[in-house]
C-alpha cells in the first residue's frame, strides 16, 4: 500500500525516517552546541536516531570520533555526542558518519516488536498500550488494565510471531492531512505537525518518529519474558530480534543443565521439581514434628530440674536451633507457674534469644532484655511477659541470665 507524502523541513534533516537500513552517510557541520552540559556536534543531515518516544539514541562514528550518544532538543536540532578523548570537527567541515549496525538492527526489531505486541494485546485483552520503554537489557509495555491473564499475553505473544513468519511489510511515511485523517490509528499522534506513521500491513498502523524494520520477518522472534502489576496498572516485559534469540537460547541451556541434573527430559523438568518440592515439605513436616517431639522431652528434664532444685528460672545455650525451636521450649518450661526462662541458640550471625515468663511471675521480660541489647550492642525487646532479640556472638547469656 503506498501513501503520499507530507512535506517536512526539520533542522536537522533526519535520514533514518526514510532508509532506517542507510547506516552510513556524508554531511556537512553546522555548528557545535551543548547538551546538558556536554559539548556536540550539529549537522545539517543525519542517519543518527537520537533518543525519544522510549527509544535509546544511536551509538557509532563521526570523523573518526566516537559517538557515545545522540540526543534531540525542542527545536528538533540532533546533538551528536563524541567521546572525551574525541575531537570536535570544524564547523563547516564535511564528514562521514556510520551508525554503529547491531545496536541500530536491535533497536528496529525492539521497536517494531513493541507496535506489534501492543496491537497484539489490544485485540486479544482489550488492552491499550498507555507508555512502553526500549531498554539496553529491559523493553516494556504498560496497559490500561488492573489485570491481565497471562493466557492473554500467551496468545498475544503468538499472534505477534505469527505477524513475524508472514514476512510483512512496514512502511514508514510522513501522510498527508487528508490521509492521516483516514488511517485507523491505534492510538492519537503526539505530535500536532511533521506526523510520521508506521503501518504494519494489515495488523497496525501507528504514529511514531522511531527506527522500524521494513519487514516484520527482521523481527525475527518476539518473546514476553515477564508480566507485572506496576502502579495499578500491569507491565509486560518482552524481548525481541537478536535480545530474544540470546535470551531463549540461555534459558534452554539453563534447562537442560537442569534436565541433567535431575536425569529427565527438558520438558519433564517442573515435574522433577514439583517431586522435589513434595519431598521437601514432608521432609520439613517431619523434622518439625521431631523437633516438636525433642522440644517437649527436654522441657520436661529442664522443669523436673527446677523442681528438684527449688528454681524458678532456666538458663539453656543450644546450637543452631530455630527460633521456632526456642518457642516450643519455652512453652513448655513456662507452664510450671512463676517460672521465666532464659533460652538462647549460637548461630553465625550471633545469639538468638528469647526470654519468657509463666503465669504468676512479674519478671518484665521486655524491658530486661531491652536493657541488656543496648549495654552489649545488640537489638531485642517485646511485652512483660515475651521478648525475643539477637545478641552479639560474644555476650555472656548464661551470667546475664543467672544475674537477673
Amino acid at each position: 500500500m503506498c501513501y503520499p507524502f507530507a512535506t517536512m523541513a526539520p533542522p536537522t534533516e533526519r535520514l533514518h525516517h526514510n532508509d532506517p537500513l542507510a547506516l552510513t552517510f556524508h554531511a556537512r557541520v553546522l555548528s557545535h552546541g551543548a547538551w546538558e552540559g556536554r559539548p556536540s556536534v550539529v549537522l545539517d543531515r543525519t542517519a543518527f536516531y537520537p533518543e525519544s518516544g522510549g527509544q535509546l539514541g544511536d551509538r557509532g562514528t563521526l570523523a573518526g570520533g566516537l559517538v557515545e550518544d545522540t540526543q534531540v532538543d525542542d527545536q528538533g536540532v540532533v546533538h551528536h555526542l563524541l567521546a572525551p578523548e574525541s575531537a570536535l570537527p570544524a564547523e563547516g567541515a564535511t564528514v562521514e558518519g556510520a551508525v554503529e549496525r547491531a545496536r541500530r538492527r536491535l533497536q528496529m526489531a525492539l521497536h517494531t516488536g513493541q507496535h506489534m505486541l501492543s496491537r497484539a494485546l489490544l485485540d486479544v485483552a482489550r488492552a491499550e498500550t498507555v507508555s512502553s520503554r526500549l531498554g539496553q537489557s529491559t523493553c516494556t509495555v504498560d496497559v490500561d488494565l488492573a489485570h491481565l491473564e497471562e493466557r492473554a499475553v500467551v496468545d498475544a505473544e503468538a499472534l505477534v510471531n505469527a505477524v513475524v513468519e508472514d514476512d510483512r511489510t512496514v512502511e514508514q511515511f510522513f501522510p498527508s492531512p487528508e490521509v492521516l485523517a483516514s488511517l485507523p490509528l491505534r492510538r492519537a499522534p503526539k505530535v500536532k505537525e511533521n506526523i510520521r506513521v508506521v503501518h504494519v500491513r494489515d495488523f497496525d498502523v501507528s504514529p511514531c518518529g522511531g527506527t522500524h524494520c521494513t519487514r516484520t520477518s527482521q523481527v525475527g522472534v518476539l518473546t514476553v519474558t515477564g508480566l507485572e502489576r506496576y502502579k495499578g496498572k500491569v507491565r509486560v516485559t518482552f524481548l525481541a530480534g537478536r535480545a530474544a534469540v540470546e535470551d531463549l537460547s540461555q534459558r534452554a541451556r539453563g534447562l537442560s543443565a537442569l534436565a541433567r541434573d535431575f536425569t529427565c527430559g527438558p520438558l519433564l523438568v517442573s515435574d522433577a521439581i514439583e517431586r522435589l518440592r513434595k519431598d521437601l515439605q514432608a521432609s520439613r513436616e517431619a523434622l518439625g514434628a521431631v523437633r516438636g517431639r525433642w522440644a517437649s522431652e527436654l522441657g520436661q528434664r529442664l522443669v523436673a530440674d527446677l523442681d528438684r532444685e527449688g528454681r524458678s528460672h532456666a538458663v539453656l545455650t543450644l546450637d543452631g536451633e530455630s527460633v521456632e525451636t526456642l518457642r516450643a521450649l519455652a512453652s513448655r518450661v513456662t507452664a510450671r507457674p512463676g517460672t521465666v526462662a532464659f533460652l538462647a541458640s549460637r548461630s553465625p550471625d550471633g545469639l538468638l534469644v528469647l526470654v519468657c515468663r509463666g503465669e504468676g511471675s512479674a519478671f518484665d521480660c521486655g524491658a530486661w532484655l531491652k536493657r541488656v541489647a543496648v549495654a552489649h550492642g545488640g537489638r531485642g525487646g517485646g511485652r512483660p511477659d515475651r521478648a525475643e532479640g539477637r545478641l552479639p556472638a560474644e555476650a555472656p547469656w548464661d551470667a546475664l541470665a543467672r544475674e537477673a
